[in-house]
């Protein structure tokens, strides 16, 4: 039995007589990118604690659709894409069900004032720098946000296994990022895993755990060759799990360094010291945030990082200030204001 507009329904009691209350129903529109679909998950998580037992439809991009599979309440995930007409589809698919208690839209559309919904929060663009999770504390009317949270269910646990192996405790390296300019050159992550792993390394003797999408795996399988051929055991995961497999294997980081993307962002969600990388993105916005994160960028600010053109047209790293020594200080210091819980 349920109510008229297609909410779900759960028994409760008055007195000795049960009734049946509506259950909450949230719309959370999120990111079409991975790491800023992770940050949203603060937002997700204060509004699940608002409404305990509330149904949830996730509305994102095909990245990071993975993410959400294990959420408690999940009701569906609607994945749209970057095409013409995705806004009126995805306004049809979001009427299915019924009306929602609170609707979140974090990619700013309209889409929400098209539907049922008691309540509408809806991103609106900001001139102000500030992080993320600070930005989406604000949105949401809050002065701070619980923690971003991925729920990893144990299909992703044993793909991560299957992946890396027995249990243990692994350095992960993301070597790859969404645009060239973001990537730390692939020799010296290389050259950084020898320092952090070998003899006289703080993680000696650890496999390293080369994480990315398919577009990566070129990259990390020259930093796996050279690493093997030195003797070091290097597992090259690349396009080998899906992000919550990955969100899996990060668990078991003892490190993870890497550029800024998703999968850092992933690194620091789940709770793996986390040591970022920037270059032409801006740590002010979109650092890696938790108790045993940094990060860390070369001499030039972000502003001046940029100020050399249009972003998309750059075809070499702009990483290269960065240094090897100052990566593995950073890390070194990191892992001594404590490793894995």
């Amino acid at each position: 039995m349920g109510l008229t507009d297609g909410r779900r329904t759960r028994l409760g009691k008055q007195g000795d007589r049960p009734f049946m209350t509506p259950m909450a129903r949230i719309l959370f529109i999120t990111s079409n990118r991975i790491g800023d679909a992770v940050l949203s998950t603060a937002a997700l998580e204060q509004a699940l604690a608002d409404r305990p037992g509330a149904s949830v439809v996730v509305a994102c991009g095909p990245l990071p659709a993975t993410l959400f599979r294990a959420l408690p309440g999940l009701e569906r995930v609607e994945v749209f894409h970057k095409r013409p007409g995705r806004w009126r589809d995805l306004w049809i698919a979001l009427r299915k069900g019924g009306g929602y208690d609170l609707a979140i839209d974090l990619r700013g559309s309209l889409v929400t004032f098209g539907l049922s919904a008691r309540r509408r929060i809806v991103h609106r663009k900001s001139r102000i720098v500030r992080h993320k999770l600070d930005e989406l504390a604000a949105l949401l009317h809050r002065e701070r946000l619980p923690s971003p949270r991925l729920h990893i269910d144990a299909a992703a646990r044993a793909s991560a296994t299957d992946v890396i192996g027995a249990e243990g405790p692994v350095l992960a390296l993301g070597a790859g990022a969404n645009f060239i300019g973001k990537r730390w050159p692939p020799e010296r992550f290389a050259e950084l895993a020898r320092r952090l792993v070998g003899a006289d390394g703080p993680l000696k003797g650890l496999p390293v755990l080369l994480l990315g999408a398919p577009e990566d795996k070129a990259i990390c399988e020259t930093i796996a060759a050279t690493l093997s051929a030195e003797g070091i055991v290097a597992i090259d995961a690349a396009g080998r799990l899906d992000l919550l497999a990955g969100a899996a294997a990060l668990e078991r980081a003892a490190l993870f360094v890497g550029n800024d993307s998703g999968l850092m962002h992933i690194a620091a969600t789940v709770g793996a010291p986390t040591l970022g990388l920037f270059g032409p993105s801006d740590e002010r916005v979109y650092g890696p945030r938790g108790p045993r994160t940094r990060a860390l960028r070369g001499p030039k600010s972000f502003e001046e990082v940029i100020s050399i053109g249009y972003m998309p047209l750059i075809e070499h790293s702009l990483m290269e200030e960065v240094t090897v020594d100052a990566v593995e200080a950073a890390a070194r210091d990191l892992l001594a204001k404590g490793g894995l819980a």
